[in-house]
């Protein structure tokens, strides 16, 4: 399968936009450790439509334009992981869920960490929005992005730093 990417310019700094011609595969980040998506990203193609398309529905995003994205996506993943993907899409604009939660949700109530885990392995950062998930205690926990990111796309959504307890 052919890869390609782009790279972007956004208020949460650089991301690497990844795509098959079926759809988005990846939104990395600028610093993502390359064992966490493992995609070749060979070709560079700046004007390929579905990163065109991934990029203007990104800006409306980060413009408050837009609330849900309606990108077709490729991305590669287990079952387990496609299961929790899924579940990430369906958390609304504006709301966020435990890893406890979305286990529940998946008909898993006891795999909260392999939850967790398949949190940490979404290559579509921000479109699916792992982002929106927090720990029990309803703190901030780890995000690719890093923590000042993930509560900036919290505040972007609708005032979450003073819900969720961030200083």
């Amino acid at each position: 399968m052919s890869y390609f990417f782009k790279w972007i310019d956004s208020p949460v700094g650089r991301l690497k936009l990844g795509a098959t011609d079926d759809g988005l595969a990846a939104i990395l980040w600028e610093d993502d450790d390359p064992k966490r998506v493992r995609l070749a990203l060979l070709r560079e193609s700046p004007e390929h439509p579905v990163l065109l398309e991934t990029e203007r529905q990104l800006g409306e995003y980060f413009a408050g334009r837009r609330r849900a994205f309606t990108l077709r996506l490729d991305p590669v993943g287990t079952p387990f992981q496609r299961k929790v993907w899924q579940a990430l899409a369906e958390i609304p604009f504006g709301e966020v869920r435990s890893y406890g939660e979305l286990a529940r949700q998946i008909g898993h109530p006891g795999a909260s960490r392999a939850v967790g885990t398949a949190n940490g392995r979404n290559p579509l950062s921000i479109v699916v929005p792992c982002h929106r998930v927090i720990g029990a205690s309803g703190r901030l926990t780890g995000f690719a992005g890093g923590l000042e990111n993930k509560a900036a796309l919290l505040t972007l959504e609708g005032g979450w730093k003073e819900k969720i307890g961030i200083d």
